[in-house]
């Protein structure tokens, strides 16, 4: 299975955290199959590739601590494909979000 992370760190509130998140991950042509406070599951679309490829992105939002006043955003981007090239499916699709993100303001 391939799977690849990202953890960054994002000073707006969690409500601000997820919509940006929710319009990025659509923006990136994926479906946001579940949503919560604190939580984002999206799917790539089918038909563009095998099934076993199609990645799934999860998105976890730590709420701010007295410790540490910005929230810690989790994103993982993962498919069922054998990682035997670096840029596999599951990667390019990481990449894709993660230049997404790097465009939004957090």
């Amino acid at each position: 299975m391939a799977r690849y992370t990202k953890l960054f760190r994002a000073a707006s509130s969690l409500a601000q955290i997820r919509q940006r998140m929710a319009d990025t991950l659509a923006a990136c042509d994926l479906n946001l199959i579940y949503e919560n406070d604190e939580y984002l599951v999206a799917k790539e679309k089918p038909g563009g590739v095998k099934p076993n490829l199609l990645a799934t992105v999860e998105v976890l939002i730590n709420p701010p601590t007295v410790a540490e006043p910005a929230a810690r955003v989790d994103v993982i981007v993962q498919n069922e494909e054998l990682p035997l090239r670096r840029d596999n499916h599951c990667y390019q699709i990481f990449e894709v979000v993660n230049q997404a993100i790097a465009k939004t303001s957090l």
